[in-house]
């Protein structure tokens, strides 16, 4: 039980900084920017597919967090948060360089996630802005105070360190319950019924990432490691591998609906991606 704290804590304190910066961001956008202004942010983000799925490469859970912030208060696009998902590398990297995998190995893998997080990601936008044309309708970027009724009067900073801390509770109590499941199923479980697969293993390795904690990437990298699974599952796993984004999205967003869809979508890229490399290696 103390093991299963201990890594609490290090995977929820290590997120700090990042909604932190996320919620100053927001803060600043709302507060301090012009209506006219935040129309100018949103038409410049056509590019945030490729900064977001290259961004997302880098070993760290928190931009995905950072991320679904933003997208919450409507500052990036659907299509956006769906690459940061996508490319999300958690501890895949680490694994990979300690168990001494070679660079061209890594930068493969790293280059095959940012290209279908950019791409996806891209398709989503054209077909979202498409549809909002055709609807004739403009999302306008959402005040972060006035959806969580905080009533924050007293200053940027004050308010983005009450969002931090509010949203870090719930993170922490909820990466607590999930680290005891996966305590409790064992990562060797998992590996027995790996084993034992079918043609539809990307579709299995996909669930498992599906986890919103670090240990899901960390079994999957040791699964394709031990040669469990094949490349095409690693991808299917890797991609699906929000880490705590996906737990911010419930937290944050309250289109209960939107948030189901977006992780469905994400599940189907990533099973679907991982079935299509898998005929094609």
């Amino acid at each position: 039980m103390l093991e299963i704290l201990q890594d609490t804590v290090i995977d929820s304190v290590k997120l700090l900084p990042f909604l932190f910066i996320a919620y100053l961001l927001m803060e600043y956008i709302e507060h301090k920017i012009s209506d006219k202004s935040k129309e100018k942010i949103k038409k410049s983000g056509k590019f945030g597919p490729a900064i977001g799925s290259f961004l997302g490469i880098f070993p760290q859970c928190g931009f995905s967090v950072a991320a679904t912030n933003l997208y919450a208060g409507r500052i990036i696009t659907l299509g956006t948060l769906i690459a940061v998902y996508l490319s999300t590398s958690d501890e895949m990297l680490p694994i990979l360089i300690s168990e001494a995998v070679p660079i061209k190995a890594i930068i493969g893998i790293l280059a095959i996630k940012f290209l279908i997080g950019m791409a996806y990601g891209f398709l989503i936008d054209f077909y979202m802005n498409l549809k909002n044309k055709n609807k004739n309708e403009q999302s306008k970027i959402i005040d972060i105070c006035e959806e969580e009724h905080c009533h924050c009067e007293n200053g940027i900073i004050k308010s983005a360190l009450k969002h931090t801390v509010s949203v870090f509770i719930y993170i922490f109590a909820l990466t607590f319950i999930i680290n005891l499941l996966v305590k409790f199923v064992g990562e060797e479980t998992i590996k027995n019924f790996m084993s034992n697969s079918t043609i539809f293993e990307p579709a299995i390795v996909a669930l498992i990432g599906l986890i919103p904690n670090c240990a899901s990437s960390v079994i999957i990298t040791q699964l394709y490691l031990s040669e469990i699974i094949g490349f095409s599952s690693l991808i299917a796993g890797l991609l699906v591998n929000a880490g705590a984004g996906i737990l911010m999205l419930f937290r944050i967003n309250k289109n209960l609906k939107e948030n189901i869809k977006i992780v469905v979508l994400i599940y189907i890229l990533g099973a679907m991606t991982g079935i299509i490399m898998s005929f094609i290696w």
